[in-house]
């Protein structure tokens, strides 16, 4: 018998222990090599463990517990022939589809030892129970006027009478770790940072024009759509150009700047929100821009990203607009020191040009860390973003004309 001793790999650096989320396979069953058999979280992303060999397996930890780096988690009899005849699948689907009949058949026996003796059968009493439903209120379908199960559960009280409170369940789960782990650090930089908050509005009416001549150009070319988050990002690049102190972070006494900017884009993703990094952002074209966002949201959508994507970030840019959010105080994603809160666009009454005009109009929020960064350094940093956004194809492309335009998209 060839036995091989599945270990918790290191997900990342300075991750000493993870969370058995769920396993995907059950006790016993063949797995092929390569094949996802859990799911671990860490107090940074939640991961797939893949089989290392085929063979069958057993279980050493139990979903939520809490395993150390290194240690083992399960056994594969390397051995062990691959089952013959029926699929897995078939085999595990046979049981359940005989489950609901032996169900009924002993609720119908419960019934009917119910009918014999009274009122209700228990199966109707538990759920007249959870409706809080009196069976008095109740007429029953069943023999000689007895209840059933079916007419409890179709029994809806008459005006004027009591509430039924049908759905009063309550459900205790305990977190996932890398939930637990981001609560700690929301509360953490909530109460070890002094941070504030500022506001501004920007108009869209640029980038909705550029978008409107060029994205199908642009989608052709590249491959990616043309979006919102590269005329961002190529705005928060040159404004933390313009305010290096926004770019940096306090390391006990000392502040750490940085002449790079890795950005962190906050992704919504099955397990909540994720902040992958674009790396070196101040290198990339738009089109760089529009396909590292799109590579790591799909990531992130698929749980396959990784814990090197999501750290190192050096400012963070998150869009609530997508969930129609109209304004927010966004929280500092530790240990930086300031995030953009992007939102809801939605047309406006504004002024222009000495008279009222509609306009595509957007709310951005700057949260920052006031022990770094001062009031000028906050107003102008996001002054800097406004006239980026609103003047694209000048500050961000190079010039108004077609050929910068063009150049600027790798058209």
């Amino acid at each position: 018998m060839s036995i091989l001793e599945m270990k918790v790999p290191s997900p990342g650096e300075s991750i000493t222990e993870v969370e058995i989320a769920s396993w995907l396979v059950k006790d016993g069953d063949y797995v092929e090599k390569d094949q996802p058999i859990a799911e671990v979280d860490s107090d940074k992303a939640t991961l797939e463990l893949p089989a290392e060999e085929s063979g069958i397996i057993t279980l050493k930890a139990e979903e939520g517990d809490v395993v150390e780096v290194g240690q083992v988690v399960c056994l594969i009899d390397m051995s062990a022939d691959k089952p013959q005849g029926e699929s897995k699948e078939k085999a595990q689907e046979a049981p359940k589809k005989e489950e609901p009949k032996k169900e009924e058949v002993k609720e119908t026996s419960k019934e009917k030892e119910t009918y014999a003796t009274g009122t209700a059968s228990p199966a109707a009493k538990k759920v007249l129970a959870e409706k809080n439903i009196d069976a008095k209120e109740v007429k029953g379908t069943g023999k000689d006027g007895r209840i059933t199960k079916a007419d409890a559960e179709s029994y809806t009280p008459a005006m004027g009478s009591a509430p039924s409170y049908a759905n009063r369940g309550t459900e205790r789960k305990k977190l996932s770790s890398l939930r637990r782990k981001l609560a700690q650090r929301l509360v953490s930089a909530k109460n070890e940072t002094a941070m504030l908050t500022t506001f501004n509005e920007v108009d869209m009416s640029a980038i909705f024009e550029l978008r409107k001549k060029y994205k199908d150009e642009f989608k052709a070319k590249h491959g990616v759509g043309l979006g919102f988050m590269s005329f961002f990002t190529k705005a928060v690049v040159r404004a933390l150009q313009m305010y290096p102190d926004v770019n940096s972070m306090i390391d006990g006494d000392y502040k750490i700047s940085y002449d790079f900017m890795d950005i962190s884009v906050a992704v919504s993703g099955p397990k909540g929100l994720m902040v992958p990094v674009v790396r070196s952002a101040e290198m990339l074209t738009f089109r760089g821009i529009e396909q590292n966002i799109k590579d790591l949201a799909i990531k992130v959508r698929d749980g396959k990203i990784s814990i090197d994507e999501m750290t190192g970030g050096t400012f963070t840019i998150t869009n609530g607009g997508v969930f129609g959010s109209m304004m927010s105080t966004p929280i500092i994603n530790p240990p930086q020191s300031a995030i953009l809160g992007m939102h809801n666009i939605v047309e406006r009454p504004i002024v222009k040009n000495g008279g009222i005009a509609i306009a595509p109009m957007m709310y951005v929020a700057l949260s920052y860390d006031h022990r770094v960064i001062d009031g000028r350094e906050s107003v102008g940093f996001l002054v800097a973003v406004k006239e980026a956004v609103e003047n694209p194809a000048e500050i961000l492309m190079g010039g108004n004309d077609e050929a910068s335009i063009k150049r600027a998209l790798e058209l």
